[in-house]
């Protein structure tokens, strides 16, 4: 979610927010190419076996580093709320103006999900995929994080959390999917694959990622990260919240691994074992960017994931309805013969680069989209 804070720590403004989520969508928009094509050139054997496997998705159960993705993107997203809401509740204490704010970005980000993965834009209904996307997992986990947030305390909202966590194990396990019983996870059968097969029918994108079921997991995702929102936004000293932030992590992360000998760890489905453990994971990353960026003040070397960070539903949909080598090939034309195994690597950086100078400009006339 595109928020701009004008909240600040210290008498600065906290950064760090803004730079993580820089990193993560480093990552979608050409990191991933880069390292990728990197390993590819060098012909290097340790990055070949330890690094690009880790830039894979797992095909099913397990975690790999792009595992982290997606769950960092919508914990970000539950970090920014407190500051969000905090602000627009103190210029206007009528909360229904921020209910129909709430409604209105679900709505528009799950558009943008169906433009971007579902086969929007072709208008033909036989291609169209409903459910699908990213961007409408962050708009169904931000729907129902926010309704949580605004109705109950820190206490109920922590209960309201293990209590999704919970439901959803139970209904995984306990339910009989029809034909094959209860308990089975596996790709093509399970019970939230066959919830949406048979809400979405044909509209359904074919694939073993699940969603209907699954937003009951993606807003705990998003809730994890309002607590750590609520965290940083509170009046405690700047290494009190870094030391509340790495020992949330550390439980959180053991409590998801320890759940996940009963409860596996599959992002396909999004498994109460996998909100924790990639949730521990996620706040250990804010701690890290926390602690270099707004405590130790080290924050020139962020300022490249800033400028993503600042305008990052903007560039998510760009990179994907666009093709942005297609520039950079425009001053790497004739030179293929020249680079050899590194062709695809200046490809993958031209593409990039063509990009972040793109959201540099837009950073610079500090025009940022937000939602």
């Amino acid at each position: 979610m595109e928020v701009r804070r004008e909240d600040m720590e210290g008498g600065r403004r906290l950064m760090s927010l803004d730079a993580l989520r820089g990193f993560d969508m480093f990552w979608i928009i050409g990191g991933t190419a880069i390292v990728k094509t990197m390993a590819k050139g060098a012909h290097n054997e340790w990055m070949n076996t330890y690094i690009l496997p880790q830039l894979d998705h797992v095909p099913w159960e397990g975690f790999h580093f792009m595992d982290l993705i997606m769950p960092l993107f919508l914990f970000i997203v539950g970090t920014a709320m407190p500051f969000s809401f905090g602000k627009r509740l103190s210029h206007d204490d009528r909360k229904w103006r921020l209910y129909l704010h709430v409604v209105w970005r679900f709505v528009i980000l799950f558009i943008l999900g169906m433009v971007v993965q579902g086969h929007l834009l072709k208008y033909d209904l036989s291609k169209l995929h409903i459910y699908c996307n990213t961007l409408q997992a962050i708009a169904a986990g931000y729907l129902i994080a926010a309704f949580v947030v605004l109705y109950m305390g820190v206490l109920w909202q922590i209960v309201a959390t293990g209590s999704l966590l919970l439901l959803f194990w139970g209904l995984l396990i306990l339910i009989p999917v029809p034909g094959h019983g209860a308990g089975v996870l596996e790709p093509k059968v399970n019970l939230a694959i066959y919830i949406d097969k048979l809400v979405l029918g044909g509209y359904q994108d074919g694939t073993v990622y699940t969603w209907i079921l699954s937003s009951m997991t993606f807003a705990t995702t998003v809730l994890l990260g309002c607590f750590a929102g609520q965290l940083l936004r509170s009046d405690k000293r700047g290494m009190n919240k870094f030391f509340y932030l790495v020992l949330v992590g550390v439980g959180t992360l053991g409590l998801g691994y320890a759940w996940s000998k009963w409860f596996p760890i599959i992002k396909h489905i999004w498994t109460s074992s996998f909100v924790l453990y990639s949730g521990g994971m996620c706040c250990l990353l804010l701690a890290l960017f926390y602690l270099i960026i707004d405590i130790l003040g080290f924050r020139l070397w962020a300022y490249g994931f800033v400028v993503i960070g600042m305008n990052a539903i903007a560039v998510y949909m760009a990179t994907h309805v666009f093709d942005f080598r297609i520039i950079g090939n425009i001053f790497l034309k004739g030179a293929s013969s020249q680079l050899g195994d590194w062709h695809e690597f200046a490809r993958a950086v031209a593409g990039f680069v063509v990009v972040w100078l793109i959201l540099w400009w837009m950073y610079r006339k500090k025009s940022f989209i937000k939602i």
